[in-house]
């Protein structure tokens, strides 16, 4: 998986690293138990602090993508990935409440909106066997 950053972006690069890591995981380029480089070797790789990568890491590690293990290094969590929770469902709607309400000032309408959901949806379900081929 090739981790791209925006350093010009608004967006903090460790929230960048989160986001790369987890689309990764659910577009199967990452696999359950599949090792992730030390935070050394990813910081060095793509040129940033290595308190950056840390706390990427450590926020995948909370929110139960990622296990630490002393002997094995960093991995995808080997036994599935985090189940949808109320706390899960309660953060996806505040974040998207923002960005349907720019879409609707903007004049997307329903279907336009959910056609916009679906392509990123089948962007990222698809990826990994475009990349196989």
């Amino acid at each position: 998986m090739i981790i791209e950053l925006d350093l010009q972006s608004e967006v903090p690069i460790y929230t960048q690293l989160v986001n790369q890591i987890i689309e990764g995981i659910a577009s199967g380029a990452l696999q359950p138990g599949e090792p992730l480089p030390s935070v050394r070797s990813l910081a060095s790789d793509i040129g940033v602090n290595l308190h950056t990568v840390n706390k990427a890491y450590t926020l995948l590690k909370q929110d139960g993508y990622i296990q630490v293990h002393r002997q094995r290094g960093v991995v995808v969590h080997p036994d599935g990935m985090p189940p949808v929770t109320k706390e899960f469902a309660d953060k996806q709607h505040r974040e998207l409440r923002p960005i349907i309400a720019e879409a609707i000032c903007r004049g997307m309408n329903q279907d336009q909106l959910m056609g916009v959901v679906n392509q990123i949806y089948n962007e990222i379900t698809q990826q990994n066997s475009k990349e196989g081929n």
